[in-house]
Order: C-alpha cells, then sequence, then structure tokens
C-alpha cells in the first residue's frame, strides 16, 4: 500500500507542476527498439475518444435506425446481453482480489463485468436516447467509485488493466455527450488513485498483460485530461508493440524490452514459448494459445484507434504489425490447413476470441489492405460479442466503419 500512495502522491505532483516527469518514465530502452521521439499526447483531449468517436458513434447509430446489417443484429445482441439489462444491480467491492486465472475470485469477474455492462449502457443510450441506459450506466460507475479502494494477490495488475479499459469508454460517453452525471469527479478520482497505481509502471510478465495495462493507461489519460499519464501509456507502448509481434525487417530475432533482459538466444526462444523459427506475424504468446495472444492484439488495435482519435495517428508506426498478427493468427485460427512442424511444434492452440474487428476496420476498411484471412474470420463470426474481460461488442462499434 506504501508503494502505491507514493506512486499516487507522484502522479499528483507530476500533474501539479511540481514533479517532472522522468520520475514516471518507462525503462530506458536500447537504442535497437526504442521508437524516435515524438509528441505524444494531443494539445487539447477530444471526447468522448476513448476507443470510439463521435462521429463512429454516429455513424452506428444511423445504421442501426435505418435496421442495416451486421450492425442492427450486432445492437441487438448487446441490448438483449446481461450487460444490457436495466435490472443489473452492481456489486462492487472495497477491495477486489484475483489470483493467478482469477483464484481466488473476490469481485473480479464483478468488476470486469460491471464495467462492460456501463460501457454497454452508454452504447444502447447512444443509440436510443432513451435515458434510462445512462442512468443504469451512471448507477455502475458510481456503485464502484464510491467503493473500490484496491486490488491484491497476483492477478491484480491485470484484473485492474481489464476492467481500466473498460470504464473509460463508458465515461466519456457519458460525461460528454449525456452529461448529467454529478459523480464523474469521483470517478476519476477512483481511476487516478486505485487503478493508475497499479498499472503505471508496466510489466514485465508476458506482453498481453503490458499491451492491456497500456491500454487503460491510455483511457484513463484520455478521461482526466492528463497528458503525463497519457505519455506514459505511449512511452510503454512504443517498446512492447515491437516486443510482441515480429516482423522480418527485425532481423534474426525478435526485439526485446530491455528491462526484462532477454540477452541471449535461449532465453528469447523461452520467453516466445520456445518457438525458435520467426516469421512475420508471429507473436510473443502465439505458441502459448491464442486466447492470450489475442488480449495483446485487440489491446494494440484499441490504442491506436483512442490515438488516431485524439489527433495523432500511430498506424503508420505500428499498423503493419497489427496487420500482420491479424493475417497469421487468422490463418491458423481457420483451421483450413495442417500446422507445419516448425510453427509451435504443429500444434497450435486455438480461441482468438471476438478481437479481430477493431484492427481489419482499421488496416482493411480506411488504409484498404486486402487482409483475406482476417476478412473471412471476421465476417464469418459476426456480430462479435464480447469476450467478458474487456473487449465487447466490436462488430457494432467498428464493422465497416469508415468515421
Amino acid at each position: 500500500m506504501r508503494k502505491k500512495a507514493l506512486i499516487i502522491a507522484a502522479c499528483a505532483a507530476i500533474t501539479a507542476g511540481t514533479l517532472s516527469s522522468p520520475a514516471l518514465a518507462a525503462p530506458k530502452a536500447e537504442s535497437a527498439v526504442q521508437a524516435p521521439s515524438a509528441v505524444q499526447a494531443p494539445a487539447t483531449f477530444t471526447h468522448p475518444g476513448v476507443g470510439v468517436s463521435r462521429q463512429q458513434l454516429d455513424f452506428i447509430r444511423t445504421k442501426v435506425q435505418a435496421g442495416a446489417q451486421p450492425w442492427t443484429n450486432a445492437y441487438n445482441q448487446a441490448k438483449n446481453s446481461t450487460y444490457g439489462s436495466l435490472t443489473r444491480t452492481p456489486t462492487p467491492r472495497a477491495v477486489v482480489e484475483c489470483g493467478s486465472y482469477s483464484n481466488p475470485n473476490y469481485g473480479c469477474t464483478n468488476e470486469r463485468e460491471d464495467a462492460i455492462a456501463a460501457y454497454t449502457d452508454a452504447l444502447i443510450w447512444y443509440v436510443t436516447r432513451d435515458d434510462r441506459y445512462a442512468q443504469k450506466a451512471i448507477q455502475l460507475m458510481d456503485a464502484w467509485s464510491a467503493t473500490l479502494q484496491d486490488h491484491t494477490n497476483s492477478n491484480a495488475p491485470l484484473q485492474t488493466a481489464w476492467a481500466g479499459s473498460s470504464w473509460p469508454k463508458a465515461a466519456e460517453i457519458i460525461k460528454h455527450v449525456y452529461g448529467n452525471w454529478p459523480n464523474s469527479g469521483r470517478f476519476g478520482t477512483m481511476l487516478r488513485n486505485v487503478y493508475l497505481p497499479e498499472i503505471i509502471n508496466g510489466s514485465n510478465s508476458n506482453g498481453n498483460w503490458e499491451l492491456s495495462m497500456t491500454e487503460a493507461i491510455q483511457g484513463i489519460g484520455v478521461f482526466l485530461e492528463d497528458k503525463t499519464v497519457y505519455d506514459k501509456a505511449i512511452s510503454l507502448y512504443r517498446v512492447r508493440v515491437p516486443a510482441f509481434v515480429y516482423l522480418e525487417s527485425d532481423g534474426a530475432l525478435p526485439k526485446t524490452k530491455p528491462a526484462q533482459n532477454l540477452d541471449t538466444t535461449a532465453k528469447i526462444v523461452s520467453y516466445w514459448q520456445g518457438q525458435s523459427t520467426f516469421v512475420t506475424g508471429l507473436t510473443q504468446e502465439t505458441c502459448r494459445d491464442f486466447v492470450h495472444t489475442g488480449y495483446g492484439i485487440s489491446a494494440i488495435g484499441h490504442v491506436l484507434e483512442t490515438s488516431r482519435i485524439q489527433g495523432i495517428d500511430l498506424y503508420p508506426e505500428f499498423g503493419e504489425r497489427l496487420r500482420q498478427a491479424l493475417g497469421f493468427q487468422s490463418r491458423w485460427e481457420r483451421n483450413l490447413e495442417a500446422v507445419p512442424s516448425w510453427l509451435c511444434g504443429g500444434t497450435v492452440t486455438r480461441g482468438l476470441g471476438p478481437i479481430t474487428e477493431v484492427g481489419y476496420n482499421a488496416m482493411h476498411t480506411r488504409l484498404g489492405y486486402a487482409m483475406a484471412n482476417t476478412q473471412a474470420l471476421t465476417e464469418s463470426r459476426r456480430p462479435a460479442g464480447s469476450n467478458n474481460l474487456f473487449v465487447a461488442w466490436e462488430t457494432l462499434t467498428h464493422a465497416e466503419n469508415p468515421s
């Protein structure tokens, strides 16, 4: 708890201008993996601006009101889910305790699902302008901001990241479009004092952890309009994404995060789940399983989308890694051909999850890349639902959305 208190104090000091931002800087990266210095936070934040923009939301609303597909089916899926229920009762806890794989699970599922429900309600409100849904989202957010004090046990950083990725999406729509939310300041205080200390310094664990943490930090930075927090997210992202998705242009071995000290081929191979043949689109967790790989790919796309909405386009820098990761995993997820012996010993564990819509829309719909495997997989699984962790309703929000 003392460590968290110190981090909270540092964040507050930076915001107040009494402490320089290097106190929360990312670990120094080697020149081989550190991206060129660039502006990261926008001069002025755009709202709503986490995951979906006002223009994207307007596109969704128009499509659903016209009964167009696949958006109408996707909307109905969200509205008819438990997350869209107006009878949902918030289940906040003062301390959420999550061990490995959420065992023990004291509030872990409740927190994640209440956060997704708040976002679901915010989306339904935007489409319908039925104030009951906005008020339900507020009820959920207020209940947690009045109660939550800490996350504990081994999965605390990941739990915080997952819930912290969904809350700002809901909060941005409610605060900046609906508008009538008296306790929005208390909610922001919860994000700053309970969520940020657990995730602000990233992770040296598997890449999906830090990528999800980065997504949450970025979204919180937008909601709080805190440029230092936002910059921290992008600093982590610039090092982690090249260390998660391999491109042949990286060289014979994948890039690494310097703080992990993966300084030998043997260490790198071990960290990449025993994979010693590196090909474009392979990820650090491909040979672990596609579920965790999907978490990382999803977070990569989410950060790129929020950055674009905030007026700083990172797709030229990271879009190719996203495109290749989606294409590679989609090829083997479709299970139309035998897995070669050089890939994960000839066996992959499928289960990519509902995570392809955001990246596919960005790289194919907006930027025009042909993505045959990703397209086939994405269209075959519409409407994409929720993974019940931090991904929800992305056919609704991003399918063929050019905004």
